[in-house]
């Protein structure tokens, strides 16, 4: 049963690493330092202070850097990288299983898999803002994007199974989108 709580904080904290990448990693920081997530041995930088300084400088830039039109498409581009690292990342923090092999495995499909597939379906989004806005929509995409990444993050850590069922539902539309934009 724990590791299947573990997988699906994992997937949650992955999946809201798709619309933000340092967020959701605050966010995990600050559960561990409080206790209420245990990242593995080789994970344990995630519970201090250091960690927490950086995680919130970045959180801030990046955060800021999508409520500037145009540069939020660049961020784009350089987050859906990031984002697929950090979803590995927190995936494999929180995951405890004894093969390294398996570990990792399990931490770059579900976390980077998950966390990817997120961050191209919100770039997508945001270039149809663009699009059809000429930007001035992006503000509020970006809004969306940072309370989506906050509130999964606190429902993976809080409410595991609860994410896991928002992140599948959240999946399957976003193939179902991606699906239907090919066809068009």
């Amino acid at each position: 049963m724990e590791l299947l709580l573990s997988i699906c904080l994992g997937l949650g904290l992955s999946a809201s690493c798709g619309f933000r990448v340092f967020l959701p990693m605050l966010v995990a920081n600050i559960a561990a330092m409080n206790g209420w997530i245990t990242p593995g041995e080789q994970f344990q930088w995630l519970t201090t202070w250091p960690a927490f300084f950086a995680l919130l400088t970045a959180t801030v830039l990046e955060i800021g850097g999508y409520y500037i039109p145009f540069i939020d498409n660049l961020l784009d581009t350089i987050a859906t990288p990031a984002a697929v690292i950090a979803g590995t990342l927190l995936t494999t923090s929180v995951i405890q299983i004894d093969s390294p092999v398996l570990h990792w495995g399990l931490g770059l499909i579900i976390g980077g898999g998950t966390a990817g597939l997120v961050q191209v379906g919100t770039g997508l989004l945001r270039l149809l803002s663009s699009k059809t806005t000429a930007g001035i929509g992006n503000p509020i995409v970006s809004t969306a994007e940072n309370v989506a990444s906050f509130s999964l993050s606190g429902l993976a850590i809080f409410l595991p199974v609860i994410a896991l069922v928002l992140v599948v539902l959240l999946v399957i539309w976003l193939l179902k989108r991606l699906m239907k934009m090919k066809k068009s």
